[in-house]
């Protein structure tokens, strides 16, 4: 059976979390943009990966705030106030030090943690992840057209061939890929959440990291 869902507080914003596992490292995982921590186990390829991951650690997975189960917020912070997740789901499962696993927009946010809590951090490992956001759309025009995606077409899966090409000829993965759109947050979130991070630049932060990476 999936982990219980449980929550944690951020200042005054419930983080929606996960624990499961039991290896003898800690590891938190920062998903990407959006993100729904129950929906994750529904997909078979998906949740087999998870349960590889609770093999050697004890991991922790959240939704960041404005996404998934996670409360949703009337303006997206910066990522010096969105990183506090982070802090705010260690303490709760009584975390002192881990390993950080980012992916994709969840780079920047635990790179930031990594370089302002190296106390906390004892590795940064990164996943098909930026430190500025216009590596991976570099040009307005590729932003304009992704936001009018979501706009005409969110929930209907039909990003796979940009997140995962090899899988759009997949009916059952597209039809998953779709609830896992509409679940991460409404279209209206995510488009205000795409705009907040085509201004994520950590390339000046990046050289202050100090933890293993």
């Amino acid at each position: 059976m999936p982990p219980l869902t449980r929550y944690t507080k951020s200042g005054d914003v419930h983080i929606a979390y996960q624990v499961f596992g039991g290896g003898p490292v800690d590891l938190v995982f920062a998903p990407p943009f959006v993100s729904h921590v129950e929906n994750y186990w529904d997909e078979p390829d998906f949740a087999r990966w998870l349960h590889h991951l609770g093999s050697y650690a004890r991991v922790a997975m959240f939704d960041k705030r404005g996404t998934g189960m996670s409360d949703r917020i009337n303006e997206l912070p910066g990522l010096d106030q969105r990183m506090d997740d982070v802090r705010a789901v260690m303490d709760a499962v009584g975390m002192d030090r881990a390993a950080l696993l980012g992916i994709s927009e969840g780079g920047p946010l635990t790179a930031f943690f990594a370089a302002t809590h190296p106390d906390r951090c004892r590795a940064l490992v990164l996943y098909g992840s930026f430190a500025r956001f216009a590596s991976w759309l570099p040009t307005a025009e590729a932003l304009e057209a992704f936001l009018a995606y979501i706009d005409r077409d969110w929930g209907s899966g039909k990003s796979l061939g940009m997140f995962a090409p090899s899988r759009q000829s997949d009916p059952a993965f597209q039809n998953w890929w779709g609830r896992f759109e509409r679940l991460g947050a409404s279209p209206a979130a995510a488009i205000a959440l795409m705009r907040m991070n085509s201004q994520i630049d950590i390339t000046d932060i990046v050289p202050t990291i100090r933890v293993p990476s």
